[in-house]
C-alpha cells in the first residue's frame, strides 16, 4: 500500500495532495469512479463498508471474497488497471453487531476482519468506537484502542498466513461519525479537541505495542477526527478552515499521521481544497454519490413520462416508493412517518436512504425497463434542458453522447470530479 504512504508523505509535507475514498457497491457508481481515475490517469481508492460487504452478505448480498472481482469485472469493461485500484474496507469492527454482547460482537468483528484481508482488502479502518449492547457509559479511549489492536492482530496474522506478509495499511480513531451521515437535524457540531487527539493516538499506540504490533503501527496512516463537516436529511455543515486550524497544526506532532474525514459529502468544491490543505489527506465520499445516481436516474424517469406511453413506462420513483413502503427497515428509524415529509425524506434527503434499495429486484427490474425504453427513444434536447441542465450543456458541446448510461454516469462524474481536483493538483 506504498501509494496511499507516499500520499500521506507528500500531504505533511504540505503538497496539495490527497485521495478520495468511494464508498459504495452500486455497479454504476463504480463504474463512474473508475472512469473518472482513467480520465485522470491516477489510483481510485474503492471502500466497502461492513454494513455494505460482510461475511454475512450484508445488504448488498456480498461477501468480501465477491467485492473484488465484482469491482475488477467493472474495470474491465472501462479498460481501467486493476493494479491502480486500492481496495479499502470501511468502519470494520462491531458496527453491524451492537445490539449484542461485546464479546459477541467483537468475535463476528474478528470474522469479518479476517474475511476482508484474505480477500486482498488493503486499507482497513478498524472502528471499534461504538457502544455494544453491555457496555455502561461511553467508551474510553482505552477500551476503543484495545479493541482496535485486537482487530489489527487478527488483520496482520491473516495477512501473513494468506499472502506472506502484512502490506495492510491502518485508520484508527475514537470519534467516528455514523455510516452515511447524522441520523438528526444538526445543531451544534464540535472539532475534535487536540488534547483529545493526542489522547487517542498515545491510547492506540499503547494499545498496539502491548499486543507486539509495532510494525503494524508505523502503517498506520490515517486518524478520523471530527473536522467540522456533517450532513444530515436536509443540510450540511460546511467546512470552515478556521475552526480547525489548531488540529492542522497539530499534526506535525505526530509521526506518520494524516487526519482521515468521513461524511465529506456535499460540500462546496472550495471546502476540499482547504481539507487537504490542513492534512485531511483521505477523504470519504458515499451517499452524494448514490444521491447523484438517484438525481439523474428520477430526471430519466421524467424524461421517460414525457416520451413513452404510461402502460410502457417504468414507474421508477413510484415502484422505489412502494418497496421502501412495503420494507420500511433502512429508513424508519431515520426518517418521519408522517407525509408529505416522510414522502420527501425518503425520496430526496442526503443520507440518501433509498440506496439500500438499489438491490431489490423490483427496483433493478424498473431501472432496466427505463433505460430501455430511452435506449429505444432518443431524447430531444430541449427535454435534457429541462430535466438534466448540466449534461444538456456537454451534449450540445459534443463531450458527450445522450445514451441514458452515458447520462447518469456523466452525472456522477460531476460529483467525483470536483473531489478528483482537490487531491490530484500534481502528477502522481
Amino acid at each position: 500500500m506504498q501509494k496511499i504512504l507516499d500520499i500521506a508523505s507528500d500531504n505533511r509535507r504540505g503538497l496539495a495532495r490527497g485521495i478520495y475514498a468511494i464508498c459504495t457497491a452500486h455497479p454504476l457508481v463504480l463504474k463512474a469512479a473508475l472512469l473518472q481515475g482513467l480520465k485522470d490517469n491516477t489510483p481510485v481508492l474503492i471502500e466497502a463498508t461492513a454494513n455494505q460487504v460482510n461475511q454475512f452478505g450484508g445488504y448488498t448480498g456480498m461477501q468480501p471474497a465477491d467485492f473484488i472481482p465484482f469491482v475488477n469485472a467493472i474495470a474491465e469493461t472501462v479498460g481501467f488497471d486493476r493494479q491502480q485500484i486500492i481496495f479499502g474496507g470501511d468502519h470494520l469492527g462491531p458496527v453491524c453487531w451492537v445490539s449484542e454482547s461485546a464479546e459477541q460482537a467483537m468475535a463476528k468483528a474478528k470474522d469479518l476482519i479476517r474475511a476482508y484481508v484474505a480477500a486482498g482488502f488493503k486499507k482497513i479502518h478498524l472502528d471499534t468506537s461504538m457502544r455494544c449492547a453491555d457496555d455502561t457509559g461511553p467508551l474510553t479511549d482505552a477500551t476503543v484502542a484495545e479493541r482496535a489492536a485486537a482487530l489489527c492482530a487478527v488483520a496482520e496474522k491473516t495477512a501473513l498466513a494468506v499472502f506472506g506478509c502484512a502490506e495492510l495499511v491502518y485508520v484508527v480513531g475514537t470519534e467516528v461519525p455514523p455510516p452515511g451521515g447524522a441520523a438528526e437535524a444538526i445543531d451544534d457540531l464540535q472539532v475534535t479537541g487536540c488534547e483529545d487527539v493526542l489522547a487517542t493516538v498515545e491510547a492506540h499506540r499503547k494499545a498496539f505495542f502491548q499486543r507486539d504490533l509495532s510494525q503494524a503501527w508505523e502503517r498506520v496512516v490515517g486518524l478520523v477526527v471530527q473536522p467540522g463537516v456533517e450532513f444530515d436529511h436536509t443540510s450540511v455543515h460546511d467546512y470552515r478552515p478556521d475552526d480547525a486550524k489548531d488540529l492542522a497544526a497539530l499534526l506535525s506532532k505526530i509521526p506518520n499521521l494524516v487526519f482521515e474525514a468521513h461524511s465529506t459529502d456535499y460540500q462546496p468544491a472550495i471546502a476540499y481544497t482547504h481539507l487537504i490543505a490542513d492534512h485531511f489527506a483521505i477523504l470519504k465520499v458515499g451517499p452524494q454519490l448514490t444521491y447523484a445516481l438517484r438525481e439523474a436516474l428520477f430526471s430519466l424517469s421524467h424524461i421517460e413520462d414525457e416520451l413513452i406511453t404510461k402502460e410502457k413506462c417504468s414507474g421508477l420513483r413510484q415502484v422505489c416508493e412502494d418497496i421502501m413502503l412495503a420494507s420500511p427497515e433502512h429508513w424508519a428509524n431515520y426518517y418521519p412517518k408522517q407525509e408529505p415529509q416522510g414522502r420527501l425524506y425518503r425520496r430526496y434527503s442526503y443520507s440518501d436512504r433509498i440506496r439500500y434499495y438499489w438491490v431489490k429486484p423490483e427496483i433493478e427490474q424498473a431501472v432496466t425497463c427505463l433505460m430501455n425504453n430511452l435506449t429505444e427513444s432518443s431524447i430531444p434536447e430541449p427535454l435534457l434542458a429541462q430535466y438534466l441542465p448540466q449534461e444538456y450543456q456537454a451534449v450540445r458541446s459534443k463531450v458527450l453522447k445522450p445514451t441514458a448510461q452515458a447520462l447518469v454516469l456523466f452525472h456522477i462524474m460531476q460529483v467525483i470530479d470536483v473531489y478528483a481536483k482537490a487531491c490530484w493538483k500534481q502528477e502522481v
